[in-house]
């Protein structure tokens, strides 16, 4: 809760601050000294534009909070113009035509294609062309406690089947039959069930306004986590009274407690706990034939078609995708100790690989030797802007009911709750 409220304040002063800011810029409007107008969801940008505006003498930058950048796109009469957006859920349909092509920045050697993630940068591409620059991304983990590290064979993933088996191995039971310990249970984390459809080859992907998905492999999905209850923790309402009875406190805790074995967490949630918080506990990264599904939020830079201000935007960009600026970024948010509160760049690891491989870990030990290799990061497909209300008010609702074996299938289908949605939202 500290952590939601203290990004909440942050968004706010920033969305304050720009406010103010704007209101003086509006009245003389744009010129060759105005500042470049960026448009954000995410609250590290204020501060990486204060050193930015710091560093440099020529240009200077303004972030505007946006709740949902690719929303608020055209931007109002009464708005100055953006230049760059940075933010989540910028490619797809609706937002793509508001973007200019920036592959000449790599051209031009402002920035240089083989300090990036193949594989990641790739995911900025629309039509062969790159319209965004990926800044950051997220991946999944599986946390324990080290006190528990026996039940735990691979160094760095965990597949599926390593998960069912070392779970069930946990489980205890009292003498009345009664669970004493349940190494991990499939409803117990949405956000989990919805990362083994995507495991399974779900492959959500933009279809207008809404999604289509593989039919066949979320009904797998779904077969596979009711059998893994079914078969080591006898049904979903034993998983659910368990963690009702005894992991009502956060993921981190509740591994500590020896009542379980896993907590389902991502890597922006996980390094942001306290020395204290994460002392005694470790990781496995989430994988399946060799393919760690990367979050859906990445955070992209793309700048807006119509900027008014493209080449200090270009100057922006260059020294942001920039080694030993992201190093400065990092060093500042440890110096304010708001690691805690931010992780690495942009809440995120960054698109750039030498910035993860070799300074991440001086920050994070616990990552140290413990980057997956380039080639298991599975990126998502385009997905709609308002993908994070879909996921959140149809998918997980659904996979919730779905995987329950307390009933044989769900009250609606899929398509009906993404119909009673549409209905709601549009």
């Amino acid at each position: 809760m500290m952590l939601q409220m203290s990004l909440a304040h942050k968004k706010f002063a920033l969305a304050a601050a720009a406010a103010a800011l704007l209101s003086v810029f509006s009245s003389c409007g744009h010129s060759k000294d105005s500042p470049i107008i960026i448009w954000t969801d995410n609250a590290e940008i204020v501060s990486y534009v204060e050193l930015f505006n710091a560093s440099s003498k020529d240009v200077r930058a303004v972030a505007v909070y946006k709740a949902e950048p690719a929303r608020s796109l055209p931007p109002a009469k009464d708005e100055l113009t953006p230049d760059l957006v940075i933010g989540s859920w910028l490619k797809n349909s609706a937002t793509r035509k508001y973007f200019s092509p920036l592959n000449y920045l790599f051209q031009e050697k402002s920035l240089k294609r083989s300090l990036f993630y193949r594989e990641i940068l790739q995911y900025g591409e629309i039509n062969g062309k790159q319209h965004l620059i990926p800044l950051s991304f997220n991946l999944p983990m599986l946390i324990f406690s080290r006190q528990n590290e026996q039940f735990v064979s691979s160094n760095h993933f965990l597949n599926l089947k390593q998960i069912q088996d070392a779970a069930a191995q946990f489980n205890r039971k009292n003498a009345g039959g009664t669970y004493t310990a349940i190494g991990y249970a499939p409803s117990w984390d949405a956000e989990f069930a919805y990362l083994v459809t995507k495991l399974y080859g779900a492959a959500y992907h933009e279809k207008g306004t809404s999604f289509l998905w593989n039919e066949n492999a979320m009904e797998d999905a779904v077969r596979e986590m009711r059998r893994w209850t079914l078969e080591s923790n006898s049904d979903t309402a034993s998983e659910q009274n368990f963690q009702f009875k005894y992991l009502y406190m956060p993921g981190y805790k509740q591994i500590t407690t020896g009542r379980c074995l896993f907590s389902y967490a991502t890597s922006d949630t996980f390094f942001t706990l306290t020395d204290a918080q994460i002392s005694g506990l470790s990781f496995r990264w989430i994988e399946q034939d060799g393919m760690i599904p990367v979050e859906d939020s990445i955070i992209t830079m793309g700048m807006y078609k119509k900027a008014e201000q493209p080449s200090k935007a270009e100057a922006f960009i260059s020294w942001l995708m920039n080694v030993e600026t992201q190093k400065r970024l990092i060093e500042r948010t440890e110096k304010m100790n708001l690691s805690t509160m931010n992780f690495g760049i942009a809440g995120g690891f960054s698109s750039l690989r030498d910035v993860n491989e070799k300074l991440y870990p001086a920050f994070y030990r616990q990552l140290l030797g413990n980057m997956p290799p380039e080639q298991y990061l599975a990126l998502p497909n385009i997905l709609p802007y308002r993908w994070k209300s879909l996921k959140a008010n149809v998918i997980l609702p659904y996979l919730q009911d779905s995987i329950s074996t307390e009933t044989d299938s769900p009250e609606s289908t899929l398509k009906e709750r993404i119909a009673e949605w549409t209905k709601q939202f549009y």
